[in-house]
């Protein structure tokens, strides 16, 4: 007779610790929107890194309705550098995560 516990499957730290952690760091850093975490299987990361990429768009497009013509590059750049730093914190933080999880590797 089996237990419940033996079919229940890995748990999320096991899980992460298995990721590899670069994988999930270069996926955080070339979309920039936090698809490491979904390798990682980190809902809650995902999502909040999605509802902060898409806050961050939705500013930018608010500001960017009635400004003048001459402040566009300026703006687009303050979006790019919004999403680079997005992304390295995200990076960063899957990263350390597995690291974390594995202990002192």
């Amino acid at each position: 007779m089996t237990t419940p516990e033996s079919n229940a499957g890995p748990s999320p730290e096991q899980i992460l610790a298995a990721s590899a952690g670069w994988v999930a760091v270069v996926l955080n850093v070339v979309p920039g929107l936090g698809a490491g975490y979904l390798y990682q299987r980190r809902w809650k990361a995902y999502w909040l890194t999605s509802a902060l990429a898409t806050a961050w768009f939705v500013a930018g497009a608010a500001l960017g309705l009635n400004a003048e013509p001459d402040a566009d590059p300026q703006n687009q750049l303050i979006g790019l550098l919004g999403l680079v730093l997005l992304s390295a914190v995200t990076a960063s933080e899957a990263g350390l995560a597995v690291k974390r999880v594995r202990g002192s590797d």
